[in-house]
Order: C-alpha cells, then structure tokens, then sequence
C-alpha cells in the first residue's frame, strides 16, 4: 500500500512538474540564449580570438545564471511578495555598507572572497518588488490621490540618492527613472506628471551645481566631443568611427580594426555593441536589437495576462529594466545620451548585471507559471 502510495505521489509531482515546465515562455529563453551566445562571441572577439580573460567567464556566469534563473521559475511567486520588504531593507543595507568598505576608484563594489558585487544592480530588483507589493494594496479610487505616492517617492529616492552618492549619478538616475516608470504604471495622475517634469526642469541649476566635475565633462563632452577629442571625447568620436565604418554588412568576425588596433576602450563591457556594429554592420546591428525587442515584448505581454497587480507590476518593472538597460547602452556609444555605466544586457561582460537580468526573468516566468492572487 505504502509503495502504491509513494508511485502515485512520485507520479503527480513528476506530472506537476511537467505542466509547469510547458509554461515557460521558450521565446524569452531563445532570445536569452541568442543574446548570452552573441555576447559570448563578442567577448572572444574582444580579447584578439582569445577565451581569456572576459568569454570563458562570461559563458561559465550564463550557465549559473541560467540554472538560478530556472530555479526561480519554479518557486512560487506568492514567495517574492513576502520577502519584498526584506529584499529592500538588505539592498539599502548594502548600498550603506559600501559606503564604508566599496572598493575601486569609486566606492560602487564589494569585494569577498575574490567576488565582486555591485550592490546598486540588485537594488533595482528589490526597488520593483517592494513597489509592486506597496500598490497591490492600493485600490484604483485611492491612486487618483496624491496620498498613495508620497510613501513611493520616499522608497525610490532613498537608493537613488544613495547611489548618486557612491558617485555613481548614471545608475542612480536609472534607479529613480525605473521607480518612477512604476508609478505611471499603475496610474498616476498626469497633472502629478506635469508638475514632476516642471519641478525637474526648475533643479537643473541646482543639480548642475552638486555635479562633480568629471560628470560635468561628461555632459559638456556630450554635447561637443571634439573640445577634448583626446580626453573626455576620445571614447564616444572613437565609438562613432567604429559604428560607421562597419557600414551595413560589417567588416566580419574577428575582423573589426578599431577594436583589433584597441582604438576602442571598453570594448568588452559598455562599448562592446560599438565591436558589434564594426564586425557585423548595420543589418547585424538591427538584428540584436530586434531580438531584444522580441524578449521585452514577450515580457510586457505578460504583464497583461497575469491577475494580481503586484504580479503586473513586477514583470513591468522587469520589461522596463531591460529596455533601459538596452537604450541607455545604445544611446550612448552612438552619441545620443552621454557617457554613463550601462552594460549591454546579457552580452556585456560583467557579473552581477548579468545575474539581475536572469533573476529578474526567471521571477517572470515564476509568475507566468504560478500567477494567482498573492
């Protein structure tokens, strides 16, 4: 009886299993494994045809954030709503503590062990998280209110600021903007909108002024690379050659001369779609990008199947990380926005964004398996 009792039980859970393992969304997961494999080439590239020292680590990081991230998938997603707040304490426990003991030449890493860890990249999982859980208990009359959003401005600011100071102002305002995106989200009124925009526009002198000065070459570079086409601009004139000379088909594989020549700097981690563009032209170019359109679409459209507005908002919130990954990356090698720290998801060599972007999808497909009312 016992060993008919345990089959049977074996059995429902290996079928269990099975029709959850039919509810992932395989279109996330091709275009993850096409852009981990693209990066992975790029990386190989990078270092003259070499899998030393960016391509093997970086393909031995994808094979562990894919087994974390199917991991995720499988727990259920009632799990994320309860350890929200949790998540948010520890992540602006960390942004505090690497203020005492950051390493690098500005205080953004901890070092462990020979691990280094970007506290900033996982606060922006547990900033989406801790929103999400705040308006699951917002009805939609109370968001006409400007009440309900005090506490979620207060929420969001606190690690941007945090990572401003660090310094770090790119990933900081990214923070702030990915907060702020939430808010629309679940529908703030416009007026609040307008007045946040007005209010913005009438600080500029006073941020201009708490800017340091490196940030402010930055800006000024931006908007006229050639006034230290040595110095400060020599990236972005640098990037901008590269792109344009790999016309439409490329120059090939492991053929690019600017990065061959390391005219390129940062080839391997922002700048590597600049290496893309030179090897593989404009219609390879498009190609990456239309595959990342393909993963944040597939993401979005999630987020309007799910029933619970903390699952809405966490799939949201992780669809727009990813687009603001991918267009403050392309942005700026192309010259369009200036010059911060924004890795190319999944393809830029780098540990811990790379870790945020499969957490953040396999909480994804966590809810797209296990969606009810948390």
């Amino acid at each position: 009886m016992n060993r008919n009792t345990n089959k049977f039980s074996s059995d429902t859970m290996i079928t269990i299993l099975f029709s959850k393992f039919l509810k992932i969304n395989w279109v996330i997961i091709f275009c993850l494994i096409f852009l981990g494999l693209v990066g992975v080439a790029s990386l190989y590239s990078a270092a003259g045809s070499d899998w030393n020292p960016w391509a093997k680590n970086h393909l031995i990081r994808l094979i562990f954030g894919f087994c974390l991230m199917f991991v995720i998938a499988f727990i259920p997603s009632k799990i994320f709503f309860k350890y929200s707040v949790l998540s948010f304490f520890i992540g602006v426990s960390a942004l505090i503590l690497v203020k005492f003991i950051g390493s690098g030449s500005v205080q953004r890493w901890i070092s462990y062990g020979g691990i280094n860890f970007q506290p900033s990249e996982i606060m922006k999982l547990s900033l989406i998280l801790i929103l999400a859980k705040y308006f699951d208990h917002i009805s939609k009359i109370q968001l006409e209110k400007l009440s309900p959003y005090i506490i979620p401005i207060f929420i969001i600011l606190i690690p941007g600021f945090l990572v401003i100071s660090q310094p770090d102002l790119g990933t900081g305002l990214t923070i702030i903007l990915l907060g702020l995106s939430i808010l629309f989200f679940v529908g703030i009124s416009m007026k609040l909108v307008i007045f946040s925009i007005l209010i913005s526009f009438a600080s500029v002198p006073f941020i201009w002024q708490q800017l340091y000065e490196y940030q402010k070459n930055r800006i000024l570079v931006f908007l006229n690379p050639e006034m230290d086409s040595l110095g400060s601009g020599y990236q972005i004139i640098q990037s901008k050659i590269a792109i344009g000379s790999g016309g439409l088909f490329g120059k090939g594989f492991l053929l690019g001369s600017q990065s061959r020549l390391n005219y390129l700097p940062e080839k391997h981690t922002d700048f590597i779609f600049t290496l893309i563009s030179e090897e593989l032209g404009f219609f390879g170019s498009i190609s990456i990008i239309l595959v990342f359109c393909l993963l944040i679409i597939s993401i979005m459209k999630i987020s309007f199947k799910v029933e619970s507005l903390f699952s809405k908002v966490v799939v949201f919130g992780i669809g727009f990380l990813i687009f603001l990954y991918l267009s403050l990356n392309i942005g700026m090698v192309c010259g369009l926005l200036p010059v911060v720290g924004a890795p190319l998801p999944l393809v830029s060599y780098g540990g811990t964004s790379l870790l945020t972007v499969l957490i953040g999808v396999g909480m994804v497909l966590s809810i797209n398996i296990h969606d009810k009312k948390v």
